[in-house]
């Protein structure tokens, strides 16, 4: 199935334009808080003994991407999170981040929590990857 432009002048289609750029406000006052990625696998003794699942520590056997954003003199309240499968969509009143995730994640499967000792909303989300023989839980 191909979609046929109407206007002849279009320079790319709606394939081409990546998922999330609908939020991408360069006009947005609001500073982009710090941020940090990192990537979480569960692991088994015969993995770290014995090896016998064939993970290793790179990405691509990772089952969890974990974002910890600073939000200082930020209340939970104010908090507006939207999680897309390739991209995560923060605002706050002085705050926005919009980060295009390395994986696909399932959106559905999320979970987010603000430690408000640290000032630091911390969200988890499951990577889906189809085919993956290797970290299929």
């Amino acid at each position: 199935f191909q979609v046929k432009s109407e206007n002849k002048k279009t320079i790319w289609s709606t394939e081409e334009v990546p998922e999330g750029s609908e939020f991408d406000d360069t006009w947005d006052p609001r500073e982009k808080p710090e941020y940090e990625i990192s990537f979480k696998q569960h692991v088994g003794t015969e993995d770290v003994f014995f090896g016998m699942t064939g993970k290793d520590p790179s990405t691509a056997c990772c089952e969890d991407i974990v974002i910890k954003i600073k939000l200082p003199e930020t209340k939970y309240s104010d908090i507006t999170l939207d999680i897309q499968d390739k991209v995560l969509d923060l605002r706050t009143p002085k705050k926005k981040l919009l980060l295009h995730l390395p994986y696909p994640v399932n959106s559905k499967e999320g979970r987010a929590r603000f430690l408000s000792d640290e000032e630091t909303l911390e969200v988890t989300l499951r990577v889906s990857r189809k085919f993956d023989f290797i970290s299929s839980s």
